[in-house]
């Protein structure tokens, strides 16, 4: 690996990781990047990032828990549904239709989005969700599957989910750091087994993402909570808008 390719390796990190602390949806970009710009086979691609996540979700966590914005109560069901699915969609990478797991992503990320813009804010007085535990392990497993199978380590799937019920933004994007890291352990175990994971590529990677990380969750607490959840809100619909335009043309081609 040449100097030039950590630098743009590295890069591609410190920017999905800044993404990652600040607003939670940072993942989806650095599949695509390695792939489509680097020309990184998928797979390997998956992997990497998939590894990676290891260093983004033990900083994203401890920063988010020194803020105290994490929802302890609320991981358990989260991890429990995410562990054993993540390691299922790693396993499936190779032979899963990705096209309409990429589809459902994208319609379900830009809907939340625009579900979040329209609709009204949860009131920072009231801290409680009213979340049940069913719906967030079947969060926990929608998130782990997909994210293994697409790279995305979790913050892109779940913050939808949870928005979409209502959980405050800065709690959403503190579980979202909470459930990388077993999503993570899971996965790039089921990479390792298949042969695709390259660990020299996923430290590149991640070493950019935990600065970025760390920026990123800094800032996250410095901006208010109506501009962070619009910032999300925003993210979410240019996301699921891009992922479907890709597929479109995709298609077309």
């Amino acid at each position: 690996m040449t100097i030039a390719d950590l630098l743009l390796f590295g890069g591609f990190g410190l920017a999905a990781g800044a993404l990652i602390g600040c607003v939670g949806v940072g993942g989806v970009i650095l599949v695509p990047a390695l792939a489509y710009l680097a020309g990184v086979p998928i797979q390997t691609a998956i992997a990497a990032a998939m590894f990676a996540y290891l260093l983004s979700g033990t900083v994203g966590t401890i920063v988010f828990a020194r803020k105290r914005s994490i929802r302890w109560s609320m991981t358990t069901p989260l991890w429990l549904g995410a562990m054993p699915a993540a390691l299922l969609g790693a396993l499936t990478v190779g032979f899963a239709p990705t096209k309409l797991l990429e589809l459902s992503v994208g319609l379900l990320t830009a809907a939340s989005g625009i579900h979040s813009l329209i609709g009204t804010s949860p009131p920072d007085a009231n801290p409680e969700s009213p979340v049940s535990t069913a719906y967030l392990a079947g969060a926990g497993i929608v998130t782990g599957f997909l994210s293994a199978l697409t790279g995305t380590g979790g913050p892109l799937v779940l913050i939808p989910i949870l928005m979409w019920a209502d959980v405050q933004v800065l709690t959403a994007i503190g579980l979202s750091q909470a459930i990388q890291l077993p999503i993570a352990v899971l996965a790039t175990a089921g990479n390792a087994y298949a042969g695709t994971l390259d660990v020299h590529l996923g430290l590149v990677i991640g070493a950019g993402i935990v600065f970025g990380t760390w920026g990123g969750a800094w800032l996250a607490h410095v901006l208010p909570r109506p501009v962070l959840r619009r910032i999300v809100s925003v993210l979410l619909v240019f996301v699921g808008g891009a992922i479907m335009t890709k597929l479109a043309i995709a298609t077309l081609a």
